[in-house]
């Protein structure tokens, strides 16, 4: 028998918050969901924290996953132990709630509790579809110095002024705004575990301009982290890994700032798509590569044509990232270059092996910027469905 480490009810604890709690502790078993309005029990199988498979009446893998986000009403149990079998859920963990949250939205996935029915979300035009609360894993407090608390509805963050202070978030959840010509915009959701602030936070790098405003939806306990600590943690990196950080702090903000202007109708995708396709979107490519010279955009072609998600400069990088998932590799996303574009090749072995030798919240700060661009990613696409894409000619 296996040990029996979690249970609750999905009213109060949801099957998403279930999945990045199993996530951020890479736990290995098997979750076990019972509802008195289904007929057979749901199995979500692990390893390391990722889903591996899952099965409900005759349903399996993929299907059962997103058939048990529809449960409304039910009773979960997670049981430690070894889990054998093929890997047949591909999907990342983050990538499958976003999915699954935009498949409720739209009606895809059935509703399964006091009510069941099957029924398409209507939104008003300045209403965003369901967004998952994006959250870390366990907090180290012994990074943590102080605390402060914020009440509902006070500003954590303002758009456009200094900060060097790098928080996490100890208990509520917060909003990120961005401030826009047709009014405030909701990018995301983050709660307990999430970070607030940005490499150049405790760095002092030019560029720590906060590029967001985040607001307490409700009384939000904040753990100031040790900033001194954290930057030795980061001169302890290699020169490459230090520059990948950098890169993926910035990638964030090109998200966002594509998702902003996705939402406003100024892109002209014909811009981002120009280029040489040096990368096709569900191209096999295990490499990992730094741009030298030029620049590259990354584009997903989507039912709606190509929504681009961000663009690259010289010290960024693009391809398969093994140990993170943001949504913008290969197997979801195509890279256009520019005429002049250099790069050279990373060793993605190399790079996962010192994330795995990172401090605990180090390795938690650079997990959560990847599942943010995620998210942001599918939020860029979300507002790419109102617009008219082009596709380039090949």
């Amino acid at each position: 028998m296996g040990n029996f480490v979690l249970a609750g009810n999905i009213t109060f604890l949801n099957l998403g918050d279930i999945l990045q709690l199993l996530g951020s502790n890479a736990s290995t078993g098997v979750l076990r969901i019972t509802s008195k309005y289904a007929q057979d029990m749901g199995l979500i199988y692990f390893f390391n924290g990722n889903p591996v498979n899952a099965s409900l009446g005759s349903l399996a893998g993929l299907d059962a996953v997103n058939s048990l986000f529809g449960w409304l009403d039910g009773e979960f149990e997670f049981i430690e132990e070894k889990v054998a079998g093929e890997n047949i859920i591909k999907k990342s963990r983050m990538q499958i709630i976003l999915d699954c949250l935009r498949m409720l939205d739209d009606g895809q996935i059935d509703k399964l509790g006091p009510v069941t029915f099957t029924k398409k979300s209507l939104h008003p035009l300045n209403k965003l579809p369901n967004q998952p609360i994006i959250r870390g894993p366990l907090i180290d407090y012994t990074y943590v110095v102080d605390e402060e608390e914020v009440h509902a509805g006070n500003k954590i963050v303002m758009e456009g002024k200094h900060g060097g202070w790098l928080w996490v978030i100890l208990e509520g959840t917060a909003e990120i705004i961005r401030e826009t010509p047709k009014g405030p915009l909701e990018i995301l959701k983050i709660g307990e575990g999430a970070f607030i602030g940005s490499v150049a936070s405790f760095l002092l790098l030019e560029g720590s301009v906060r590029s967001a405003a985040i607001i307490a939806v409700n009384n939000v306990l904040l753990g100031v982290l040790d900033s001194r600590r954290l930057s030795v943690d980061f001169l302890r990196m290699s020169d490459q890994f230090r520059s990948f950080s950098i890169s993926l702090d910035r990638r964030l903000k090109q998200a966002t700032n594509m998702a902003v202007d996705i939402n406003l109708n100024n892109i002209k995708i014909e811009e981002f798509v120009s280029g040489k396709q040096v990368i096709a979107q569900g191209e096999n490519v295990e490499g990992l590569f730094t741009i030298t010279e030029g620049e590259a955009h990354i584009a997903r072609n989507t039912e709606n044509g190509y929504v681009p998600l961000a663009s690259l400069y010289p010290g960024d990088f693009f391809g398969h990232v093994p140990f993170l998932d943001m949504g913008q590799e290969p197997h979801s996303a195509s890279v256009f270059g520019s005429k002049d574009l250099k790069t050279s090749e990373l060793d993605p072995d190399i790079l996962g092996k010192e994330y795995n030798q990172l401090s605990y919240t180090f390795k938690s700060f650079i997990e959560h910027l990847a599942n943010c661009i995620l998210a942001t990613s599918m939020l860029a696409c979300e507002f790419g469905k109102n617009a008219v894409r082009k596709k380039p000619v090949l």
